[in-house]
């Protein structure tokens, strides 16, 4: 599995729904409605990376192993997608909670 091309791929798809979610909050006149945004973004993450690993073939449970770690170090491809997406991730989230809290 490519890591750096599955990064890149959710970054993608994560910024277009960071965009459908900006184009909703003029709509929206709840503060907490807004901020409730945030974790809808979070689930759209999780969903994005069940589904470029289900798109790649990539069961998320299964061991991924290196030449370098030893069996009790081995992680799921799940842990070091979350690993290797997290910083993209909080980006996107921290610019999001920006556009929100600038239009109260």
């Amino acid at each position: 599995m490519d890591i750096d091309g599955f990064r890149a791929e959710l970054e993608t798809r994560l910024l277009i729904e960071k965009e459908y979610i900006i184009q909703e909050l003029s709509s929206i006149k709840d503060d907490k409605e807004k901020l409730d945004l945030l974790g809808r973004f979070n689930e759209k993450y999780k969903e994005l990376i069940k589904r470029i690993a289900n798109e790649d073939g990539i069961d998320l449970s299964a061991p991924y192993s290196t030449e370098n770690s030893s069996n009790s170090e081995d992680l799921s491809y799940e842990q070091i997608i979350l690993g290797k997406t997290m910083g993209v991730y909080d980006k996107l989230a921290d610019e999001l909670y920006e556009k929100i809290t600038s239009r109260n």
